[in-house]
């Protein structure tokens, strides 16, 4: 049984606008949720229902044009855009639909990339990295470039390097969008392993209901409202 928590995020009254042409797109409007500690939740909709615009301002990428988010208490909108940047490495994770390994890397060097950047000792960061790469079944995949792995490898990659930081926030958009069903079932298994083992808190954007149905919370996003719908009341 998942026990609730506190409340690691909160978005509160967020409304997006973008400008089209002469007039305002209104892509969604007082949108209110949280997510609490160790919870994975889901969020469903169309495309182009807003659901990577919400992730990105969730995970400080993106701003809103009004409302706030908070993690862990801190306004995201408060923050500088240095401040943004480090809390992003330090405390989000991030996998996309697209990989987005840099190919001239190994898959260890990709790992390792974020820890690299705040400055960790190298020896420190290819160590944690080989660790990641175990926990994601790719221990002998370490020293092949991203162009000699498979898709599903470089999705593992990218959630490898996703959790090196052991992140407070896990935010996954699409992740297995760009994969076969086969692949894709055996990458959100992973997900949802390793949800688990390291006690993650997750926000996962996906069209595939299936995957939806196993999280704790599914958010549909639809016309610009957002609403709580039952996991087990989606289709089939």
């Amino acid at each position: 049984m998942h026990l609730i928590t506190q409340a690691l995020v909160r978005a509160e009254g967020l409304r997006k606008v973008f400008r089209s042409g002469k007039s305002n797109l209104v892509l969604f409007d007082n949108l209110s949720f949280q997510v609490s500690t160790g919870e994975m939740l889901a969020i469903v909709g169309e495309s182009g229902a807003g659901k990577s615009t919400l992730l990105h301002i969730m995970g400080a990428l993106d701003s809103a044009t009004a409302g706030e988010v908070f993690l862990d208490e801190v306004r995201l909108t408060s923050l500088s855009e240095n401040a943004a940047a480090e809390l992003r490495n330090r405390d989000i994770g991030f996998v996309w639909q697209f990989h987005y390994l840099l190919p001239e890397f190994t898959a260890l060097e990709n790992a390792a990339m974020p820890l690299l950047l705040r400055g960790s000792p190298a020896q420190d960061a290819r160590e944690a990295a080989s660790h990641w790469l175990r926990e994601v079944g790719l221990e002998q995949r370490a020293h092949h470039r991203s162009g000699e792995l498979s898709g599903g490898e470089q999705q593992r990659v990218a959630l490898a390097r996703a959790l090196i930081t052991r992140p407070k926030l896990l935010l996954a958009d699409e992740p297995t969008g760009d994969l076969d069903s086969k692949t894709a079932d055996s990458v959100f298994e992973l997900i949802s392993r390793l949800h688990r083992e390291y006690q993650l808190t997750s926000l996962i954007a996906t069209h595939n209901f299936a995957f939806a149905r196993r999280c704790h919370r599914v958010l549909r996003l639809q016309n610009g409202r957002i609403e709580e719908v039952a996991p087990e009341t989606l289709p089939v």
